[in-house]
């Protein structure tokens, strides 16, 4: 095996660690156990789920900016608390039954690891789900109730958008967030 098949190899093995780590964690947790057979048990189900079924390598960005994701983390929360009252309104509420919609929202500094924290975080948000995502095109379609007009229905692909630059700021990668300051710069001047 030649030395560039080797580093290759052990460089994929070092993208690929976290998601085995984490796997082996989620294993544990599900067990409800942190015992070395566990953890044993969890290695052993980690590398056949990460041999059978093979996904391609995500390079993560390398860059974690701690303000921006504490920012995120507290949007977040306050996001599930004001979605749960907004649904447990509508639901609530006897004169009106809860109008849905599916939208599709086109990303724009998705890369798929940008785009699987956008899906998660808007389904976790009580009143969406994400129902597909399309990979090539970028597409997040999600099912969302309490839409009454195509108003809502803007107003709901705008929050999923600033979900997207909020994960961007937070965790994308030095490209995506340049792109993403760059325009920023450019909304700021268009509205002057």
């Amino acid at each position: 095996m030649s030395p560039d098949v080797k580093r290759t190899r052990w460089r994929e093995i070092g993208v690929q660690l976290p998601f085995l780590l984490w796997l082996v964690v989620l294993w544990m947790l599900l067990w409800g156990q942190f015992t070395v057979l566990a953890a044993v048990t969890g290695i052993i189900v980690a590398l056949i789920v990460t041999r059978v079924f093979r996904l391609p390598t995500i390079e993560l960005s390398g860059r974690i900016n701690l303000v921006w994701t504490a920012v995120l983390v507290v949007q977040f929360l306050a996001a599930v608390v004001h979605g749960s009252l907004s649904v447990a309104a509508q639901v609530l509420n006897p004169r009106r039954a809860p109008r849905s919609a599916i939208i599709a929202v086109p990303l724009r500094y998705a890369d798929d690891l940008v785009m699987t924290h956008v899906a998660v975080t808007s389904s976790l948000i009580p009143g969406s789900l994400v129902v597909e995502a399309e990979r090539d095109t970028r597409t997040l379609y999600l099912h969302v109730i309490g839409v009454r007009s195509l108003d809502d229905v803007e107003r709901q692909r705008a929050g999923v958008l600033r979900w997207e630059r909020r994960i961007v700021r937070a965790l994308g990668s030095p490209t995506q967030a340049a792109l993403l300051r760059a325009d920023e710069r450019a909304e700021k001047e268009g509205r002057r």
